[in-house]
Protein backbone atom coordinates (compact mmCIF):
# COMPACT_ATOMS: atom_id res chain seq x y z
CA UNK A 1 0.00 0.00 0.00
CA UNK A 2 1.30 3.57 -0.76
CA UNK A 3 2.29 5.75 1.59
CA UNK A 4 -0.22 9.63 1.57
CA UNK A 5 1.58 13.34 1.18
CA UNK A 6 5.13 13.80 -0.34
CA UNK A 7 8.33 11.87 0.58
CA UNK A 8 10.28 12.75 3.68
CA UNK A 9 13.32 14.32 2.66
CA UNK A 10 16.58 12.77 4.48
CA UNK A 11 17.60 14.56 7.74
CA UNK A 12 21.02 15.92 6.61
CA UNK A 13 18.99 17.68 3.73
CA UNK A 14 16.53 18.69 5.88
CA UNK A 15 19.37 20.06 8.83
CA UNK A 16 20.82 21.88 5.60
CA UNK A 17 17.76 23.59 4.43
CA UNK A 18 16.87 24.65 8.18
CA UNK A 19 13.64 24.65 10.07
CA UNK A 20 11.00 25.30 6.80
CA UNK A 21 7.81 23.67 8.63
CA UNK A 22 8.61 26.15 11.83
CA UNK A 23 8.49 23.81 14.47
CA UNK A 24 5.43 21.87 12.98
CA UNK A 25 7.80 18.89 11.06
CA UNK A 26 10.18 18.13 13.66
CA UNK A 27 13.53 16.72 12.23
CA UNK A 28 13.55 12.63 12.67
CA UNK A 29 16.67 12.21 15.48
CA UNK A 30 15.54 8.40 15.31
CA UNK A 31 16.62 8.08 11.08
CA UNK A 32 19.21 5.31 11.17
CA UNK A 33 22.47 6.65 9.68
CA UNK A 34 24.29 3.93 7.63
CA UNK A 35 27.91 4.72 8.01
CA UNK A 36 30.19 6.29 5.09
CA UNK A 37 33.59 4.51 5.87
CA UNK A 38 33.58 2.15 2.55
CA UNK A 39 32.32 4.81 -0.28
CA UNK A 40 34.10 3.40 -3.59
CA UNK A 41 33.57 4.07 -6.83
CA UNK A 42 32.10 0.77 -8.47
CA UNK A 43 34.26 -0.91 -10.99
CA UNK A 44 31.02 -1.73 -13.28
CA UNK A 45 30.26 1.71 -14.11
CA UNK A 46 30.72 3.19 -17.34
CA UNK A 47 33.84 5.13 -17.84
CA UNK A 48 31.60 8.33 -18.55
CA UNK A 49 30.30 7.42 -15.22
CA UNK A 50 33.00 6.87 -13.34
CA UNK A 51 34.13 10.35 -14.25
CA UNK A 52 30.67 11.78 -12.49
CA UNK A 53 30.80 9.70 -9.66
CA UNK A 54 34.47 11.28 -8.99
CA UNK A 55 33.32 15.19 -9.65
CA UNK A 56 30.20 14.61 -7.24
CA UNK A 57 30.69 12.22 -4.64
CA UNK A 58 33.41 13.81 -2.20
CA UNK A 59 30.73 16.92 -1.78
CA UNK A 60 27.89 14.63 -1.12
CA UNK A 61 30.07 12.56 1.28
CA UNK A 62 31.07 15.82 2.90
CA UNK A 63 27.46 17.42 2.96
CA UNK A 64 26.48 13.26 4.71
CA UNK A 65 24.06 12.49 1.84
CA UNK A 66 26.19 9.63 -0.20
CA UNK A 67 26.35 6.53 2.81
CA UNK A 68 27.36 3.25 2.30
CA UNK A 69 24.20 2.56 1.71
CA UNK A 70 23.15 5.45 -1.50
CA UNK A 71 25.71 4.11 -3.57
CA UNK A 72 23.60 1.72 -6.05
CA UNK A 73 21.23 4.74 -6.14
CA UNK A 74 23.91 7.11 -6.53
CA UNK A 75 25.62 4.98 -8.93
CA UNK A 76 22.09 4.62 -11.03
CA UNK A 77 22.50 8.28 -11.63
CA UNK A 78 26.08 8.26 -12.78
CA UNK A 79 25.31 5.23 -15.22
CA UNK A 80 22.09 7.29 -16.54
CA UNK A 81 24.26 10.17 -17.18
CA UNK A 82 27.07 8.05 -18.97
CA UNK A 83 24.33 6.55 -21.29
CA UNK A 84 22.42 9.92 -22.06
CA UNK A 85 25.69 11.75 -23.05
CA UNK A 86 26.20 9.00 -25.07
CA UNK A 87 22.82 9.20 -26.99
CA UNK A 88 23.31 12.70 -26.73
CA UNK A 89 26.81 12.47 -28.75
CA UNK A 90 25.45 9.83 -30.94
CA UNK A 91 22.30 13.11 -31.64
CA UNK A 92 24.95 15.55 -32.18
CA UNK A 93 26.72 13.85 -35.08
CA UNK A 94 24.03 11.73 -37.05
CA UNK A 95 20.73 13.74 -36.08
CA UNK A 96 17.27 12.89 -34.43
CA UNK A 97 15.45 11.41 -37.92
CA UNK A 98 16.75 9.02 -40.43
CA UNK A 99 14.98 7.87 -43.74
CA UNK A 100 14.08 4.32 -43.81
CA UNK A 101 14.35 1.82 -47.06
CA UNK A 102 11.14 2.05 -47.76
CA UNK A 103 11.39 6.00 -47.77
CA UNK A 104 9.48 6.76 -44.64
CA UNK A 105 11.52 9.46 -41.78
CA UNK A 106 12.03 8.09 -38.87
CA UNK A 107 13.06 9.49 -35.53
CA UNK A 108 16.37 7.44 -34.19
CA UNK A 109 15.90 5.29 -31.01
CA UNK A 110 19.01 7.51 -29.40
CA UNK A 111 16.08 10.13 -28.89
CA UNK A 112 13.82 7.95 -26.86
CA UNK A 113 17.05 6.86 -24.90
CA UNK A 114 18.15 10.27 -24.55
CA UNK A 115 14.78 11.57 -22.89
CA UNK A 116 14.28 7.86 -20.55
CA UNK A 117 18.35 8.69 -18.88
CA UNK A 118 17.65 12.09 -18.53
CA UNK A 119 14.10 11.63 -16.70
CA UNK A 120 16.27 8.93 -14.29
CA UNK A 121 18.83 11.19 -14.10
CA UNK A 122 16.24 14.25 -12.58
CA UNK A 123 14.37 11.09 -10.43
CA UNK A 124 18.30 10.96 -8.49
CA UNK A 125 19.12 14.34 -8.36
CA UNK A 126 15.83 14.98 -6.61
CA UNK A 127 17.07 12.34 -4.25
CA UNK A 128 20.68 13.72 -3.64
CA UNK A 129 19.46 17.23 -3.52
CA UNK A 130 21.58 18.14 -6.89
CA UNK A 131 18.30 19.90 -8.28
CA UNK A 132 19.00 23.96 -9.01
CA UNK A 133 15.59 24.25 -6.71
CA UNK A 134 16.97 21.84 -4.47
CA UNK A 135 19.97 23.65 -3.85
CA UNK A 136 18.38 26.84 -3.56
CA UNK A 137 16.77 25.30 -0.39
CA UNK A 138 19.98 24.64 1.23
CA UNK A 139 21.78 26.80 3.86
CA UNK A 140 25.39 26.21 3.94
CA UNK A 141 27.07 26.13 6.78
CA UNK A 142 30.08 29.07 6.52
CA UNK A 143 32.28 30.38 9.21
CA UNK A 144 34.10 28.69 11.75
CA UNK A 145 34.79 25.00 11.95
CA UNK A 146 34.88 24.75 15.85
CA UNK A 147 34.08 21.20 16.44
CA UNK A 148 30.48 20.36 18.18
CA UNK A 149 29.17 17.00 20.38
CA UNK A 150 26.36 17.17 18.13
CA UNK A 151 26.93 13.81 15.97
CA UNK A 152 25.01 15.08 12.71
CA UNK A 153 26.63 18.18 12.86
CA UNK A 154 29.78 16.49 12.35
CA UNK A 155 28.77 14.69 9.55
CA UNK A 156 27.50 17.52 8.18
CA UNK A 157 31.03 19.09 8.15
CA UNK A 158 32.72 16.31 6.68
CA UNK A 159 34.03 15.12 10.18
CA UNK A 160 32.54 12.11 9.84
CA UNK A 161 35.61 10.18 10.35
CA UNK A 162 35.61 11.30 13.64
CA UNK A 163 32.27 10.77 14.46
CA UNK A 164 31.77 8.11 17.47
Amino acid sequence: MATKGRKPLPTALKVLEGDRGKGRRPINKDEPTPPQSNIKCPDWLMPEAKKEWKRLAPSLIAMGILTDHDMEAFAGYCQAYARWREAEEFLSQHGTIFKTPSGYVQQVPQVSIAQQNLKIMQSFCAEFGLTPASRARLYAQNGDKSDTDDPMENVLRGGWQDAK
